[in-house]
């Protein structure tokens, strides 16, 4: 696989958007490639921030239809990111509460 040039590696991810690729790339041979030649890296432990991810879904209820909380963005794992997304949602989140989260997006 050829890794593009003008993005930082490895790419930091979560099972739920690993998941979510797969079916979006109807290909999870090709998201399994990237994780495993470095391209894509698990960076998220949900048992080590259930708390706040229970504060999530209890602040969010069911309104959310694409899994909630659980592949929303972590403040402290996005303290110095910036996320790569089509999810033009994503614009709603911040870090800290109220700090902007740089994205990545297509246009």
């Amino acid at each position: 696989m050829r890794v593009p040039n003008r993005l930082p590696e490895p790419l930091l991810t979560c099972e739920p958007v690993l998941a979510e690729t797969a079916f979006h790339l109807r290909n999870a041979g090709l998201v399994l490639e990237m994780l495993s030649e470095g391209f894509l890296t698990l960076s998220f432990d949900a048992l080590i921030h259930l708390p706040q991810l229970a504060a999530l879904a209890r602040l969010r209820g069911s309104t959310t239809g694409s899994g909630g909380s659980l592949s929303d963005p972590d403040e402290r794992a996005l303290s110095h990111h910036r996320v790569i997304t089509a999810d033009k949602d994503f614009r709603v989140y911040r870090r800290n509460k109220r700090e902007v989260i740089p994205l990545i997006c297509p246009p």
